[in-house]
């Protein structure tokens, strides 16, 4: 069901990507007001009009979340701190993410795991197809 609207943030994730899609699933679990609405990064011809451009390559790096204002977009621990303080199982939590030294150790945390999710949860038979650029 899809109860996107102009108040919604759109979050685009690697919707090949069976950790995100576990991620997604607890997300929308805890989306009481559906103040978001969940998009594969995947599907470019989908992806939301915004006043700053999406690079493809990190959206399927990292979670993105798109305002509802379309101005801008928060990625990986950034994009988790934006959702915080709209789902109200996490809204208690958001603003302890805002402690000196969080975001640094949210950053890199949130990129491990990102680095690493094929190898937390794998696809299929045990191996994603999927495979991202290295830098």
């Amino acid at each position: 069901m899809n109860h996107a609207s102009a108040d919604t943030g759109i979050v685009l994730y690697d919707g090949d990507c069976a950790f995100c899609q576990r991620s997604v699933r607890i997300l929308k679990s805890l989306d009481w007001f559906h103040r978001l609405q969940f998009q594969s990064a995947r599907e470019t011809d989908k992806l939301p009009a915004t006043t700053v451009p999406l690079d493809h390559q990190k959206l399927i790096e990292e979670m993105h979340v798109v305002p509802p204002d379309r101005n801008r977009a928060y990625a990986g621990f950034s994009a988790f701190r934006w959702m915080a303080w709209r789902l109200p199982a996490t809204t208690l939590l958001a603003p302890f993410l805002y402690i000196p030294g969080v975001l640094w150790l949210g950053n890199r945390a949130y990129r491990w795991v990102a680095r690493n999710r094929f190898k937390l949860m794998p696809c299929g038979d045990g191996g994603c197809q999927v495979q991202l650029k290295k830098k």
